[in-house]
């Protein structure tokens, strides 16, 4: 291969770059926290149909399904601290403008994340026939307990395997986050290879780190899934 790749400078290059995987971490266990919690209120609003607010809610999903992600994180970075600069400044003196990029980019993850994870969570409650809601209603039971004792369990165990792939999905997206300045794998191992003239091994290491915790992940979401599914039983 020449001097194009080099398995010494692949080895240096492993080190030099891991340590920047918890940058994405960081992304991803934020934008995956808050994200559900706004996808459990979007799914709840959208199941009770209320005026207006369901209309809303249904142009903020039509937009974050509809658009690419890196737009939104270029609308979340260049527009939050134009409209919002002088409110947040004057209540809280905070200047958005001085504040890292990540924080705009975690902010455009939660908002996709609360957009595809509510209707995750939305089709996973519908897919539990309503007649199981009747049958608990009929022997007394009161709607929160259909809700945690029977909705749910079954709900859950419909949305956990779209949930791992979402939340893997996240992680790749968090590739990304570079193209704003954040400092994170992409952008270790451009900087890396800008400065040494040698990208391919940066990009190689990044590809590894990559596959590696998806599949990690992916296994884990298997598991979890076969325990609901043997809790079940």
């Amino acid at each position: 291969m020449g001097d194009y790749f080099s398995f010494d400078r692949f080895l240096v290059r492993i080190g030099q770059i891991t340590p920047y995987v918890l940058v994405n971490f960081k992304m991803v266990f934020w934008a995956m926290l808050i994200g559900t919690i706004c996808a459990i209120a979007v799914a709840i609003l959208r199941l009770k149909k209320i005026p207006v607010i369901e209309q809303i809610l249904i142009v903020f999903i039509s937009y974050m399904r509809g658009t690419p992600l890196l737009v939104q994180m270029c609308v979340a970075y260049y527009g939050i601290p134009i409209v919002f600069g002088n409110l947040i400044y004057n209540a809280f003196g905070i200047n958005l403008n001085r504040l890292d990029a990540i924080v705009f980019v975690i902010i455009a993850f939660i908002l996709n994340e609360a957009a595809f994870l509510g209707e995750i969570f939305r089709g996973a409650i519908l897919s539990v026939p309503t007649v199981q809601t009747e049958a608990g209603l009929s022997i007394g039971m009161t709607r929160l307990q259909i809700l945690f004792r029977i909705v749910l369990p079954q709900a859950i165990n419909v949305a956990i395997p779209q949930y791992g792939v979402d939340l893997i999905g996240v992680f790749h997206n968090t590739a990304l986050a570079f193209t704003l300045g954040v400092l994170d794998m992409m952008s270790r191992a451009r900087t890396l290879g800008v400065s040494t003239g040698h990208t391919l091994e940066g990009f190689v290491v990044v590809a590894i780190i990559y596959i590696i915790i998806s599949l990690i992940l992916k296994a884990l979401f298997y598991l979890l899934e076969k325990k609901f599914q043997y809790g079940r039983r």
